[in-house]
């Protein structure tokens, strides 16, 4: 079985806006979920409108909505309202993302939707949560990264805060909520088919990525510092220069730190009591990073990869996204699929295995809605 034939006969509705709740939808289309897309009148998902664009298309609405149908509906029309209401009765999976407050206005609760479909799956992404303090909390994905403190340590040290640059908190809490979806559909078809509400917070998600420094910070009292590209539990570990270049090297062990000496000709600095453990070159990283910028500095980066792949040490070229995308282990592992229609390739997702056909490409707002009201009919 294909990864396409995963979910076949499967019916989701994306009620979602922006990215996490649209981009759990296309993960299910991709395994071969009918996923309608219901847009709201006038001008569907908010993404549409952002910049920039490719063939008057939006980006991030292409990046996160290939393998759907779109319908647009007016929530305040009785008529639609009604549309909206045959698509609940026929659908297994409803996707929401709705700001604190829309949902009970709209009559689109978890007690409302389950009580005109028992067997369905609810899925809800906030922000926050949906708790008394969470749900009147509205926020994105930066926002969501400061307030949780992880925008607090990402940066260079005595630079200024800066966000993680990808979207990190909004696709990770979409993958989670498919992730929510399969153990929920898993439990109701043991469950005398009985549905569930699923419900995800961007917060959650920010406190699982920082997982391991939570937990340090728990354990020491110590509150992670910005340490650039370098690690918290490893030294030397991060980006150096190069004459034509940055180069990032990494060890992780007593043994990794003695051959990249070895390599670079600083056998003194094995002997020396500041970076003897890595406990201790953690505590002088700044010393030791120069020691090995002092090496690379003048050397380019192709020699300086060759020279430390002979040592055994992981080491790899500072890339630009346009330089990562003519790597050839890119075309090995296939990850730009061509797309009908359309000369903007998609992304291939990471679970996806063998073989992959051209996606359905991400439709045009109300393409779909005579075909999606016949089928209720």
């Amino acid at each position: 079985m294909t990864l396409e034939q995963t979910y076949p006969g499967l019916r989701v509705l994306d009620l979602a806006t922006n990215i996490a709740g649209p981009f759990a939808a296309m993960i299910l289309g991709d395994m071969g979920a009918d996923v309608i897309k219901v847009e709201r009148a006038p001008k569907g998902d908010d993404t549409r409108s952002l910049p920039p664009f490719a063939d008057g298309q939006a980006t991030v609405f292409l990046a996160v909505n290939r393998n759907k149908r779109s319908i647009m509906l007016d929530y305040k029309s009785e008529a639609d309202r009604a549309i909206l209401q045959r698509l609940i009765e026929r659908a297994d999976v409803v996707i929401e993302s709705f700001p604190p407050g829309v949902a009970d206005r709209l009559d689109l609760t978890w007690a409302a939707l389950s009580q005109i479909n028992p067997a369905l799956v609810l899925a809800s992404v906030s922000a926050f949560g949906d708790g008394p303090i969470g749900k009147g909390m509205p926020g994105y994905d930066a926002l969501v990264q400061a307030v949780s403190g992880l925008m607090s340590f990402t940066g260079n040290e005595g630079g200024a805060t800066v966000r993680i640059a990808p979207s990190a908190l909004d696709l990770t809490t979409g993958m989670w909520t498919t992730m929510g979806i399969m153990a929920a559909l898993q439990r109701r078809s043991s469950n005398m088919g009985k549905g569930e509400h699923v419900r995800l917070a961007l917060l959650d998600t920010a406190f699982n990525l920082m997982n391991h420094q939570v937990l340090g910070f728990l354990a020491t009292g110590e509150t992670p510092q910005k340490l650039g590209s370098g690690a918290p539990s490893a030294s030397p570990y991060g980006v150096y220069p190069a004459s034509d270049g940055e180069i990032l090297i990494a060890t992780a062990s007593q043994d990794q730190f003695e051959r990249l000496c070895d390599c670079f000709g600083l056998d003194q600095a094995i002997d020396d009591s500041r970076f003897r453990t890595m406990a201790a070159r953690i505590e002088n990283r700044t010393a030791i990073d120069q020691l090995i910028a002092e090496v690379t500095a003048p050397e380019r980066v192709a020699d300086l990869l060759a020279r430390l792949a002979a040592c055994r040490i992981s080491s790899g070229r500072v890339n630009t996204v346009a330089e990562a995308c003519e790597l050839p282990v890119i075309s090995e592992r296939n990850l730009l699929i061509a797309q009908r229609g359309s000369g903007l390739p998609q992304l291939r997702l990471p679970m996806v295995v063998g073989p992959v056909s051209a996606f359905r490409p991400p439709p045009a707002l109300d393409q779909d809605r005579e075909e999606i009201l016949a089928e209720l009919v």
